[in-house]
């Protein structure tokens, strides 16, 4: 009966649900590593949509040249790409803690711009197919809901509450926290606090190529996936308030079903919702929905 009455078929309507769900997991997990890097150290790594790009092209070459499966380069990708963010941060982001943001900024950006240009002279920008691990799905009364996308809203939703957990609710997430704040203290307690906060740069990182791995069979692995991205999940994050974990997570999901719904209500809107969501916010609560004036 109410599906007569707004006269859309459920058909239409959950799927776009879906659809809604499964962009809000990669803003969830692409935000959550944004958070962990600004919360945590301070730098707005404006890289991270080319290195979410950069685990979906792990994956695809673990595939194509040494034959590594999908389920290998979950593993192996982020392990890689976050190696690659460890020596990034060792010999130029850690020049920059003390300095203003905006430097790091700028850094990062043109960071981002060398890598995608590299990628994009070396593979082209169509798009390169990726295998779907989990062909096949099941048809619900309502919809067909395709096995992959479900995993991908699973394994997102486990990994990006995970991570929560652990910065929030365990002793090395304490230590993380402490030390940003009292670097010195914590250092007197015998921890060696540069090699943490390169090491919560490179999970950062890997968090951004996890996601990217778990992109590759539902989107074709191109060197411009993470620029088209890239500036939603800022948006994602300045609304759920900057350097907040829970605030990444729960808004990077309800933005994409909030998305998935304009798709169906009003499409013309859906390329601009979010960012007329950001607006409001803003006005509202400067720092965010989760965020903490400072």
């Amino acid at each position: 009966m109410l599906f007569e009455l707004i006269g859309i078929p459920p058909q239409a309507l959950f799927g776009q649900l879906l659809l809604g769900l499964i962009n809000g997991a990669f803003y969830a997990m692409m935000s959550l590593g944004l958070a962990v890097i600004f919360g945590l150290l301070n730098v707005i790594n404006f890289t991270h949509g080319a290195q979410y790009m950069m685990g979906a092209f792990a994956a695809w070459m673990l595939l194509e040249w040494a034959g590594v499966p999908y389920w290998g380069a979950l593993i192996l990708a982020p392990l890689i790409v976050g190696a690659t963010g460890v020596v990034m941060e060792k010999l130029l982001l850690k020049r920059l803690y003390h300095l203003d943001h905006l430097y790091g900024l700028l850094l990062t950006f043109g960071l981002a711009l060398m890598i995608e240009g590299f990628f994009r002279k070396q593979f082209g920008s169509s798009g390169l197919p990726y295998a779907n691990p989990l062909p096949g799905g099941t048809r619900l009364d309502f919809m067909f809901l395709p096995n992959y996308r479900a995993w991908i809203v699973i394994a997102s939703l486990v990994i990006c509450f995970g991570t929560w957990y652990m910065i929030e609710r365990t002793k090395l997430g304490s230590y993380l926290r402490a030390a940003t704040e009292r670097p010195d203290l914590v250092q007197a307690f015998g921890i060696n606090v540069p090699r943490m906060i390169t090491l919560t740069y490179g999970f950062g990182v890997g968090l951004a190529a996890l996601a990217g791995v778990l992109a590759a069979p539902a989107y074709n692995v191109s060197p411009l996936m993470g620029s088209n991205l890239i500036i939603i999940v800022f948006a994602v994050v300045v609304i759920g308030g900057m350097g907040s974990i829970l605030g990444a997570i729960i808004t990077g999901f309800a933005l994409g079903i909030i998305e998935g719904l304009t798709k169906v209500f009003y499409p013309e809107a859906s390329n601009t919702v979010i960012f007329i969501v950001m607006a409001i916010v803003l006005m509202v609560k400067p720092a965010g929905l989760f965020g903490t004036p400072k």
